[in-house]
């Protein structure tokens, strides 16, 4: 079974962030695999590692610019078998129906060496936390979705997932294929360990362009995007803050400052 699961390159939260003509100034010092992907690429990964030797491979994908690469190389030294990045100046600006459309197109390339069964995504991507792409990408890929998944286990061409909700449990299954976004909840994503790091140095990423997986440049980008960026400005600066020197009673000025303000 092929499982494909999806890594986005993010800028580093910390940082100090800056805009260009609307979009997030991104380079390769602040940039990191978004977090929340380390959940799927462990839930790949213990799903391989659960069936008989041989039985499953783990295919990475991201989309973006040529910093994006260092997304799958972070989930090759978590261990997957192969990475794809689809590099392409015409995806800058996508939102996330296009973003979607371009990781479909990627994972039927992948097909045409076989059938994936599965796409396991993150719950959402900490630089835009809008947590569409699972849903849109299983509409473009036609295939059922399993979403907020905090347990997930495959069994007999069926997924199964736990999900924990704040009024409820629910247990939902799906048939394979299908797409699955698991939450923080749903495993510890391992360390890479040196072995790991130091293969994944050498080990190949497939590079694709929009032409070569079958996607037509006008249907993505900034200009097919279906949503614009009127206004984007750096984060002010916080005034009127107040700091307390802690010599024994910082706990007794903090109950007061809470208390004052109506916050306790």
């Amino acid at each position: 079974m092929r499982i494909v699961v999806t890594v986005k390159f993010v800028p580093d939260l910390q940082s100090q962030r800056s805009f260009t003509d609307g979009t997030v100034t991104r380079t390769a010092d602040d940039g990191t695999m978004n977090e929340l992907d380390e959940n799927a690429v462990e839930a790949a990964l213990q799903l391989k590692e659960s069936l008989p030797e041989g039985e499953a491979e783990v295919y990475a994908i991201t989309v973006g610019g040529p910093d994006a690469v260092a997304a799958v190389r972070k989930a090759l030294q978590l261990g997957v078998d192969h990475a794809v990045h689809v590099c392409d100046e015409a995806i800058a600006g996508s939102d996330v129906f296009g973003t979607a459309r371009v990781l479909a197109a990627a994972v039927r390339q992948i097909e045409k060496d076989g059938p994936v069964g599965l796409v396991i995504t993150g719950m959402a991507a900490l630089d835009g936390l809008t947590s569409m792409l699972p849903t849109a990408l299983a509409a473009q890929l036609d295939i059922a979705q399993l979403t907020l998944a905090s347990t997930l286990a495959v069994a007999d061409g069926v997924a199964t997932i736990e999900r924990h909700l704040p009024d409820a449990h629910e247990t939902v299954t799906a048939k394979l294929p299908a797409l699955v976004s698991v939450t923080d909840e749903a495993n510890k994503p391992r360390y890479p360990n040196f072995k790991l790091i130091m293969a994944a140095r050498s080990k190949p990423v497939t590079t694709l362009s929009l032409a070569d997986i079958g996607v037509d440049r006008a249907q993505v980008g900034a200009m097919a995007s279906r949503t614009t960026v009127i206004e984007a400005s750096p984060q002010p600066p916080r005034e009127n803050r107040l700091k307390v020197t802690d010599t024994g009673d910082g706990g007794t000025h903090l109950a007061q400052f809470l208390i004052e303000r109506g916050l306790a």
